[in-house]
């Protein structure tokens, strides 16, 4: 069982248009509303493909009783926790060429009796060995370390702990030393302190962070692919970098969060294969998936249907100092 938790989870409202042109009106070609937070769907990217996935998801008010409504027809499976506060509406705008802009909403506070209780669901519905995956923004006035908190209980009662957030909850997180983070670029470039321009320098980080404690780092790249640093076996922990190829771009709203799901549908498996196989197969998963997803609309997660193996590729000699693209 893979459990996700999201604090900050939100109703992810796409419209797609032609090409969006500030200060006049434009015209949507086609919109869509999916359930939205990083935890959210990397459950549902793993229940799409088979994969047994349960959400812990705080939800208040009626857009949090339309995101329930969402879920239960995706047949999302959801320990729902009632919550004083609002559940957020994000808005993302995608152009026919790929860009993508978002418009995200904070999103309302928890209290401390509200995040006891959502910890208390999350030790009830999971078993050690088991992996926890705390996801996404936090609410406004929730401290930077709750992550960080939660991780050290959470492997104190022998759950595996995967994080992806971002900013200071991302650097209190990495301090506690879970077992997997998944930053990007930017989001790793913060935890180390300096810019990363190319494949060696964020090989280069990422080793930072595996020295910390953190036994996966998984660092997502956009259109530049992803490495990855450590693993399960300390026998086949070479770096590894990989690329997957979208052809036709529609949405990158989800990509990183079904790129999680595919990598943990691997690692959380108790028939991975062990060492440097496993680890190969569980990148080219996440890149596959994450790939997928950038071809859908929306936060569309992919299905077995949607996912392409052969557009994913381990790279055997990368260009370890050819410099990336800014980042975004």
């Amino acid at each position: 069982m893979i459990l996700t938790v999201t604090l900050n989870p939100s109703l992810d409202r796409t419209i797609e248009v032609d090409r969006l042109v500030p200060g006049v009106v434009n015209r949507a070609v086609r919109t869509r509303l999916d359930p939205g937070g990083k935890g959210v769907n990397v459950t549902r990217a793993l229940l799409a493909n088979g994969h047994a996935s349960r959400a812990v998801v705080p939800l208040g008010g009626p857009d949090g009783n339309e995101l329930a409504t969402l879920l239960a027809a995706e047949r999302v499976d959801v320990v729902a926790v009632p919550v004083a506060g609002s559940t957020r509406s994000n808005v993302t705008v995608a152009e026919a060429d790929g860009t993508v802009t978002k418009l995200n909403e904070p999103g309302a506070s928890l209290t401390e009796e509200e995040l006891t209780t959502i910890t208390g669901h999350v030790l009830e519905q999971s078993s050690p060995g088991d992996w926890v995956v705390l996801c996404g923004s936090l609410p406004p006035g929730v401290d930077a370390g709750e992550y960080a908190a939660m991780t050290k209980l959470l492997q104190s009662s022998g759950r595996r702990v995967a994080v992806d957030t971002s900013g200071p909850a991302l650097a209190h997180a990495v301090a506690a030393a879970p077992d997997l983070v998944k930053p990007n670029r930017v989001e790793l470039a913060e935890v180390v302190g300096r810019d990363l321009d190319s494949l060696a320098e964020i090989l280069a980080a990422a080793h930072e962070v595996h020295d910390r404690g953190v036994a996966h780092v998984l660092v997502s790249l956009g259109g530049d692919g992803a490495v990855l640093v450590g693993g399960d076996d300390p026998a086949a922990d070479g770096d590894l970098v990989g690329t997957s190829r979208v052809d036709h771009p529609r949405s990158t709203v989800g990509a990183g969060d079904a790129f999680l799901a595919g990598y943990l549908s691997v690692v959380a498996a108790e028939h991975t294969p062990p060492g440097a196989d496993g680890r190969s197969r569980a990148l080219l998963e996440a890149l596959a998936w994450g790939a997928a997803a950038v071809r859908l609309p929306g936060s569309l997660m992919p299905t077995p249907a949607d996912i392409d193996l052969s557009a994913a590729q381990i790279l055997a000699a990368p260009d370890l100092h050819a410099r990336l693209a800014p980042a975004s």
